[in-house]
């Protein structure tokens, strides 16, 4: 089954509290959705674009401002535009927020956790 077909995929970073967390809880209610260790295969632009418009928001809602590469990107800047932060995100994943579970018809950020049992 190809990742787009699937009814669940998931980015996750197996090195965050709150990204294990939210993978628990799927599982533990039996969904066992495609795992995307997304900073070693982070989405392209196109991807990301896609999971933006499900989750509702802007890219600068998704961006972890706290990172370092937030401010070696100037990613602060207000004048950049939606292709120049997803550009950013895309070339340092790290800037992402996670968890993010991924339905056909819509996406759930796992913060806190219990965010993604919304859209099961």
């Amino acid at each position: 089954m190809k990742k787009s077909e699937h009814p669940y995929v998931f980015y996750h970073n197996p090195r965050c509290s709150k990204s294990r967390q939210t993978l628990a809880l799927l599982n533990e209610r039996g969904i066992e959705p495609v795992v995307i260790d997304y900073l070693k295969t982070p989405p392209n632009a196109a991807e990301l674009g896609r999971i933006l418009d499900k989750l509702g928001i802007e890219p600068r809602a998704l961006l972890r401002s706290k990172e370092k590469e937030y401010q070696e990107a100037g990613l602060d800047n207000p004048k950049l535009s939606r292709h120049e932060i997803i550009a950013a995100m895309v070339k340092h994943p790290i800037l992402i927020e996670r968890p993010i579970l991924v339905t056909p018809e819509q996406a759930a950020v796992g913060r806190p956790p219990e965010q993604v049992l919304k859209i099961i």
